[in-house]
């Protein structure tokens, strides 16, 4: 794994991250509260942290305390985005020993020594609980590694702590809230603070926006690492269903839950993969990067999934100048029909019988300090908790679901087997058989709405086709592509199963031909922006 390190230069991996504000070109606006940038080892990505520490230039405590103090400084106090649920007592100590190891002689993982978050619905065998946010798993403390956790581990990350999320995921709810639990209360987003950070990987994706850690780890369902990472404008990347093993995970869908990296870089994104990949044939994403990918590539254009925003339809038709200034011939696919009524209801439906299913059999194996058994238990559980669980919203889902019955039901099967026949074969392999591309792009999602206590969340009318790719269990990887009045948004790279390796590879290409990712200036909102503020403030006397 140290070869494939060693590939890239550090100039090669930095990303370009302005310290003046992206759209004015100037300083940050006075609404910032203080200067909340990350400096030193801290502010670099990923691979440049990971090459530092292999050539002894920054110790793996050093860097560890460095998280930790921004953690307390930024996350508790500050601009307290609550991305952060919990840290691991043992992280100090686990970065002496790979300290020890290093000084030692003894061989190295890829991530030897950098300091990685887990959403917290992820078991990792340190003494802290796995929550998904929930009251009902406060004390869920399993001393389990999840498959993907020992990945890590056997590459020499450090399990810095866990993240906070959509309480359960998001799927408590059809009116909830993105990024509040019970236990962690809401997210912020550290671009713009009452902004929505998106869920249900909220946490990770504000934390690695933020630089609370090297690298972080989110789950999806369906969108819930891809939107995350496309407000707080990092990387991040859905996998191919069963890539990374769903053991030990707080599940909801057996056919669509895969948890997966959110960083900075692309690099940084191939290097977690190829730690959290299960299988005896490993493959190493990060040699696979290619710089040139774009080259000759036939690109599948989604313009069908474009909204009515006009500026994320102009940072879109940006990305692909720039993806045709990079070689790339670019192929307008056309909306199609996939030959089924209904996906989304149906899809619903599938979620919800394979979220009883799969969080009974979850809640089974769970320690007795834990009060629940059962989906039923659970719902009984958070009326009885109400005052905590059901301030902001209800738990519809929980119920609808409780109601279902099993997998061996034909509404199920049915329902399931045409989901996945209209996002396959009738979907992505069609659209890229038929137009003979390599990949597909379009939008990663939205500009992040205002978080909303009263309403829940209130999107804009959808960008993208992350659905699709969520529905059919492919991989797809979002890549910074600009930002809108301080607010950023992602490119999606979306390509069939198992061309993990080639997703990457086309984002990476693109990334590396743009930079488009900023950091963020913590402003408290977007009413005191300069370009917005003079318009929100006029008088008729102005003029």
């Amino acid at each position: 794994m140290r070869n494939s390190l060693a590939i890239f230069t550090i100039g090669l991996l930095s990303a370009c991250s302005p310290t003046t504000d992206p759209i004015s070109g100037e300083a940050a606006p006075a609404s910032t509260v203080e200067n909340f940038e990350a400096s030193g080892w801290i502010s670099q990505t990923l691979p440049e942290q990971a090459a530092a520490l292999q050539a002894g230039e920054i110790t793996s405590e050093a860097l560890t305390q460095a998280y930790l103090d921004r953690i307390e400084a930024v996350d508790r106090n500050g601009p307290t985005l609550r991305a952060v649920l919990t840290i691991n007592p043992n992280a100090l100590a686990d970065a002496r020993t790979a300290d020890a190891a290093r000084d030692a002689g003894e061989p190295l993982g890829l991530l030897h020594g950098v300091p990685i978050l887990l959403k917290d619905n992820i078991e990792s065998k340190d003494n802290m609980p796995t929550t998904a946010g929930a009251l009902a798993l406060k004390d869920n403390v399993t001393g389990r590694d999840s498959p993907l956790v020992e990945g890590l581990r056997r590459e020499g990350a450090i399990i810095l702590g866990k993240t906070n999320l959509s309480q359960w995921a998001n799927f408590r709810s059809t009116s909830s809230m993105s990024g509040w639990s019970a236990l962690g209360g809401q997210v912020k987003n550290p671009h713009i603070l009452d902004r929505n950070p998106c869920g249900s990987s909220s946490g990770s994706g504000a934390a690695m926006a933020a630089s609370l850690a090297a690298g972080t780890v989110g789950t999806e369902t369906n969108g819930s690492i891809i939107c995350p990472s496309n407000v707080n404008g990092i990387v991040g990347f859905k996998p191919t269903v069963g890539l990374v093993s769903q053991d030990l995970i707080v599940p909801i869908s057996s056919t669509q839950d895969t948890a997966g990296p959110m960083t900075k870089t692309v690099t940084g994104a191939a290097m977690m993969l190829t730690a959290m990949a299960s299988g005896d044939a490993r493959i190493d994403y990060v040699a696979a990067l290619d710089q040139t990918a774009l080259e000759g590539a036939r690109i599948g254009v989604l313009r069908y999934s474009l909204n009515n925003n006009a500026d994320i339809n102009a940072a879109f038709e940006n990305a692909l100048e720039d993806m045709a200034a990079a070689g790339a011939i670019l192929v307008d696919v056309e909306n199609h029909d996939p030959g089924i009524e209904g996906i989304g209801r149906k899809g619903f439906h599938v979620l919800k019988y394979e979220f009883k299913a799969t969080l009974n059999t979850y809640l089974a194996t769970l320690p007795t300090s834990v009060p629940i058994t059962s989906l039923a238990e659970l719902i009984e559980f958070n009326n009885d908790h109400a005052d905590v669980e059901l301030v902001l919203f209800d738990q519809d889902i929980f119920e609808q679901s409780d109601a279902y019955g099993d997998l061996t039901d034909e509404a199920y099967q049915t329902a399931l087997a045409d989901i996945l026949r209209a996002s396959r074969e009738n979907g992505i392999d069609r659209l890229m058989a038929d137009h003979e591309v390599d990949i597909l792009v379009s939008p990663s999602g939205v500009l992040a709405p205002r978080i909303d206590p009263v309403n829940g969340d209130v999107w804009p009318s959808w960008a993208g086709a992350g659905s699709m790719a969520a529905r059919a269990g492919y991989p797809h990887a979002t890549v910074p592509m600009g930002s809108v009045h301080g607010l950023p948004i992602g490119l999606s790279f979306i390509g069939g199963k198992d061309q993990d390796a080639r997703v990457l590879s086309f984002a990476f290409s693109y990334e590396q031909a743009t930079r488009h990712r900023i950091d963020p200036l913590y402003i408290a909102d977007s009413n005191t922006r300069p370009e917005l503020a003079a318009a929100l403030e006029r008088y008729p006397s102005d003029d």
